[in-house]
């Protein structure tokens, strides 16, 4: 089941327009988590729904909660459009691992962390639709490989974890059904479920690559990550 057909009209965003509104939430999201959590201002209370007060602050991680399933949505379409799966996977494996660093320095200022940052688990989830495509005839190495990779994101401990390498999953899966895949998907993300709102720029995809092309650009957004990172740690 998809939407209905007349809200194609609705269906206006590229890919290059999901990868900026990703990059412009996470740095919102890591800004007030890491940067700006101590400015009074930006703990007001602007106002309240039951007993939940929301300030800037808090108003601030919520719109942060979109750039994961925005990211994991565009892994998706990585997958299926990328002429090389390996120089995809490579990619990601490169970037997860020079940007251990600003990661591990933004959370205790030092080398360690015992968590690892979220391009694990976007390298992880890759690799579990890589495995879906290479062994949908073989269902006991399927379930052996997908099992395999689950345990791998739980003793790393990437960023959204084990739930985050499933939503990548799931969103491969579900491709077809826009709205099962909202509804299952929000609630993947458990206590995350804010980023369920996600799902509202994602069915506004059109399905065209939009102005990010070449090298140069496709490069950029991956480097964006570590960098922002060890900006805010710099500035902080």
């Amino acid at each position: 089941m998809n939407l209905p057909q007349n809200l194609n009209s609705f269906r206006i965003l590229s890919g290059s327009a999901l990868k900026l509104l990703a990059v412009v939430s996470m740095l919102i999201d890591h800004l007030a988590a890491f940067y700006w959590y101590n400015v009074p201002a930006l703990q007001a209370v602007w106002f309240t729904i039951g007993h939940r007060a929301f300030t800037p602050l808090i108003l601030m991680r919520i719109f942060g909660r979109i750039a994961f399933p925005l990211f994991a949505f565009l892994i998706v379409e990585g997958f299926v459009h990328t002429r090389s799966r390996k120089r995809y996977g490579l990619n990601l494996a490169f970037f997860a691992l020079i940007s251990e660093i600003p990661w591990n320095l933004i959370h205790t200022g030092t080398m360690l962390y015992p968590g690892q940052n979220v391009f694990f688990t976007l390298l992880l989830g890759f690799l579990g639709l890589c495995a879906i495509e290479k062994y949908s005839g073989n269902k006991p190495y399927l379930l052996g490989s997908l099992l395999g990779l689950l345990v791998v994101s739980i003793f790393l401990r990437a960023d959204y974890g084990c739930s985050g390498y499933g939503f990548i999953l799931l969103l491969y899966v579900l491709r077809d059904n826009k709205i099962l895949q909202a509804i299952i998907g929000s609630c993947v993300l458990g206590s995350r479920w804010i980023a369920g709102l996600a799902f509202i720029p994602i069915n506004m995809y059109n399905g065209k690559r939009g102005f990010v092309k070449g090298p140069v650009w496709k490069y950029a957004f991956y480097l964006f990550y570590p960098l922002h990172l060890l900006a805010i740690w710099l500035m902080r």
